[in-house]
């Protein structure tokens, strides 16, 4: 049966890579995949994004940023996610709702409830299977994700913020073990695909 699984971490810790090995082990056992990301995955989101992480918008509320992430992610579900699921395919996406509890609740202290309250909306009961969090020391993430690329508008906030992040996930793990697993990502790459694979098998999306 077709799964909904879904990867979150702060910057630095190996999204991008590790999803290109996930997606692999999925595909090697027969899945069909679509692979996404959050914010964006439509021509909208897409759109949304771009303002999302534009410098330009720099005074943007954090009201307004909750209500965009929203606006991208319904869109996204009506597009993407949802078709795909109802023909059988399996979703693997580069972030999700569990990135808005960090970034928007955890990062920008704004009401749990509310948050809630728009992922309930949006989403009705539908939630990932599995949500795997790459964890790892906020130093360790921004100095590899300064290797990367000039960062972003939210890249740029400091490190108490993406300390609030980064304890917002690990609270979400904590609350909901049943489909959210946290893999230390600040070994070394190798190490993180071990314990990628060990959860795949632990949560039964893949065979050993």
């Amino acid at each position: 049966m077709n799964k909904f699984i879904t990867l979150e971490g702060i910057e630095g810790v190996g999204k991008t890579s590790n999803l290109q090995y996930i997606l692999a082990l999925l595909e090697a056992q027969g899945a069909h995949c679509v692979l996404t990301r959050e914010p964006g995955g439509t021509p909208v989101g897409e759109a949304l994004r771009g303002l999302l992480l534009s410098h330009a918008q720099e005074a943007m509320s954090a009201d307004t940023e909750l209500l965009m992430m929203f606006a991208a992610r319904a869109e996204h579900l009506h597009k993407v996610i949802r078709p795909a699921l109802a023909a059988g395919k399996w979703v693997l996406c580069d972030r999700f709702t569990e990135a808005t509890y960090a970034y928007q609740g955890g990062g920008r202290r704004l009401s749990v409830e509310k948050i809630a309250q728009l992922e309930q909306w949006v989403q009705g009961d539908l939630r990932p299977d599995l949500t795997l969090i790459l964890d790892a020391p906020v130093a360790i993430g921004r100095a590899r994700a300064g290797l990367r690329s000039a960062p972003d508008r939210i890249e740029t906030e400091k490190d108490d913020f993406f300390q609030r992040v980064r304890q917002a996930y690990s609270n979400l793990a904590q609350q909901h073990p049943q489909r959210i697993c946290q893999i230390d990502a600040a070994v070394d790459l190798s190490q993180v695909q071990a314990q990628i694979r060990q959860a795949l098998i632990s949560y039964q999306i893949i065979s050993a």
